[in-house]
């Protein structure tokens, strides 16, 4: 079973969950999309960071976590892939997996910048790219 977690600042009071799910479903409609947390205080990269080091654990291996809470957010600030032996993480390059780096040996991580424009979405837009 696929499964895709989101943590992210969005709220819950417009579309921009739902817009997030739509892309995920509209890749791979199977995949079960786990809500973690939408309520993350607006650009609080170290409460983020908190919520998902407490919860990434109890998931199933080859979870992918995805996190979107960043100040920089439509900027030129990179998305980054970290895989660990049981898990993906896609996030900005703004320290919000810092508590994942500090808790695996560095031998059992590789950090991937997503610089390919092939997977993003375009037009590129202020929230979602």
């Amino acid at each position: 079973m696929d499964i895709i977690t989101l943590t992210t600042d969005f709220g819950m009071d417009d579309a921009y969950v739902a817009a997030m799910k739509g892309v995920i479903l509209s890749i791979n409609p199977k995949v079960t999309i786990v809500d973690i947390c939408h309520t993350i205080e607006p650009q609080n990269i170290a409460q983020a960071a908190f919520v998902l080091s407490t919860t990434y654990h109890y998931f199933p291996e080859g979870t992918i976590h995805i996190v979107v809470v960043d100040p920089g957010v439509g900027t030129e600030r990179r998305a980054v892939l970290l895989t660990t032996p049981w898990a993906f993480f896609l996030a900005p390059d703004n320290g919000v997996l810092s508590y994942i780096i500090e808790e695996t040996p560095p031998e059992d991580l590789q950090a991937i910048a997503l610089s390919n424009p092939h997977f993003w979405l375009f037009p590129v837009s202020a929230t979602f790219h």
